[in-house]
């Protein structure tokens, strides 16, 4: 199905388009490129345009530059104009603007993408959705997510993220969202920043863009909520609460966590609601709840909701659980790994470890008689000042006692290390591809291994390394 012909992105755009093409999507990567697409040739570590032969080679329906690059005809598909990012931005405005549907926008300190895959499960048993990818959530990932958007889509859902103040205006201004929701407001980032007030200040800002008449959902238990909440009252919003105060419209009643799933009941709206979800974790349910409240903002079926929410699973990356068998031919010789390996901060490490010390290991099958809960937990990173305090302070989590064993990598994780009781602490390494090369002696049979950190610690390679010990069981 046709997204963009040359005519309307040259005048989306104001550029000049070179041949009379059509594509069926937008690509910024020559590795994952797919025929038909549009190739934007964004410069970042490398120059896009240097990659623009190579994407036509590939089947590119037509590429976005700002000038013809080198070893490409003049008469290729082009589009030209006069800044490539500026160009994408305006594909993305116009996208929204001929786009008769709703638009949801999601920020947080913690549980953006998680909760964004949640909408695209709930909101997709209900209406045509278009959803970013992955973490797509920048100054060029939410333009590319508008750029893509099909013509007939009911519902988008617009993941907006900031590392700096001053980034979740502009990118709220560009989706012009119909329901703000913020997931939490914490020390993610707070090198950027003075104060947690300031990070609250700038995740309201998604309020800066809502349409009129539009929806604010915000956790209602933060100390910050009161800044969120007069942020949306001055963009002139209809404000919807969630969390576990009694002051909340979305109340959270009780959690509890079987295995690998979270069962929750909920007070929504004035009534009753019973729900689950396809990993383990009070923030899970939390979440959870207020996609809940987009749902009621969106005037949609609470009931379809509430149902659909148990076929949600995290991602890879992001607290998804799998079974790994050492031995193929005994099922019972297997461990757990929790893979939560793409961000962290004091929040989201809490709830991570708050996981694991429900977890059930199994006893008498490995190495160690009593099956192991073990963590292997990288740095926290763009924490500011405090960020040695926040490390050390992991180990008054009363998550902890609950652990076997803890290994720990980055010199800011050193701290943690030292706090640990003697007897918990595992294995430290500055770098996390020290650790891989003991992958062989981190788990065993019974045991349940989460590596958690922020994704410049690199512990995915452990989560790699770990995989590779064995095979994925046919129930994982």
């Amino acid at each position: 199905m046709t997204l963009w012909t040359a005519d309307e992105a040259a005048r989306a755009t104001g550029g000049e388009a070179r041949g009379n093409w059509s594509v069926t999507g937008v690509s910024i990567d020559t590795r994952t490129i797919a025929p038909g697409d549009l190739f934007v040739a964004l410069s970042a570590a490398r120059d896009g345009h240097d990659f623009v032969a190579q994407a036509l080679e590939k089947g590119a329906g037509a590429a976005l530059v700002s000038r013809v690059p080198e070893g490409v005809a003049p008469d290729a598909p082009l589009l030209i104009v006069p800044d490539v990012l500026r160009g994408l931005e305006a594909l993305g405005r116009a996208a929204r603007a001929r786009m008769n549907g709703k638009v949801v926008g999601v920020t947080g300190s913690v549980g953006k993408t998680s909760t964004k895959e949640m909408l695209r499960v709930v909101l997709g048993g209900q209406r045509r959705v278009h959803c970013a990818e992955a973490s797509y959530n920048n100054h060029w990932g939410v333009p590319l997510t508008l750029a893509r958007m099909p013509r007939e889509t009911e519902i988008a859902v617009i993941e907006i993220g900031m590392n700096h103040p001053g980034e979740i205006a502009p990118l709220s201004r560009l989706a012009r969202p119909h329901v703000g929701m913020i997931t939490t407001v914490g020390t993610a980032h707070l090198e950027a920043f003075d104060n947690i007030e300031g990070i609250a200040r700038e995740k309201a800002s998604i309020f800066a863009g809502l349409m009129p008449d539009g929806w604010a959902v915000i956790n209602g238990d933060l100390d910050t909520t009161p800044i969120l909440r007069s942020a949306a009252k001055e963009a002139g919003a209809r404000v919807l609460t969630f969390g576990e105060a009694r002051s909340n419209h979305h109340r959270l009643m009780s959690v509890q966590i079987v295995d690998d799933t979270t069962v929750a009941e909920a007070r929504i709206w004035r009534a009753s609601a019973l729900f689950k979800v396809g990993a383990a974790g009070r923030h899970y349910a939390l979440n959870a709840l207020g996609v809940l409240a987009v749902v009621q903002a969106l005037g949609l079926d609470r009931a379809m909701a509430c149902a659909d929410l148990a076929r949600w699973v995290p991602p890879a990356g992001r607290g998804m659980r799998e079974r790994l068998l050492l031995d193929p031919l005994d099922e019972a010789m297997s461990f757990e790994l929790i893979d939560d390996a793409f961000n962290a901060n004091p929040v989201s490490m809490a709830a991570s470890l708050e996981v694991i010390a429900a977890a059930r290991p199994r006893d008498n099958l490995g190495r160690h008689k009593h099956g192991r809960r073990v963590a292997v937990l990288g740095e926290m990173l763009e924490l500011g000042p405090e960020e040695l305090q926040m490390h050390a302070g992991l180990a008054d989590l009363p998550a902890i006692d609950k652990l076997d064993v803890v290994h720990c990598v980055g010199e800011r994780m050193k701290v943690l290390y030292e706090a640990l009781p003697a007897e918990k602490r595992g294995r430290f390494a500055l770098k996390a591809k020290d650790l891989v090369k003991a992958a062989g002696r981190l788990a065993d049979a019974g045991d349940v291994v989460l590596v958690k950190g922020s994704k410049g610690s690199k512990v995915s390679e452990v989560v790699d390394a770990l995989r590779k010990l064995g095979h994925p069981a046919p129930d994982s």
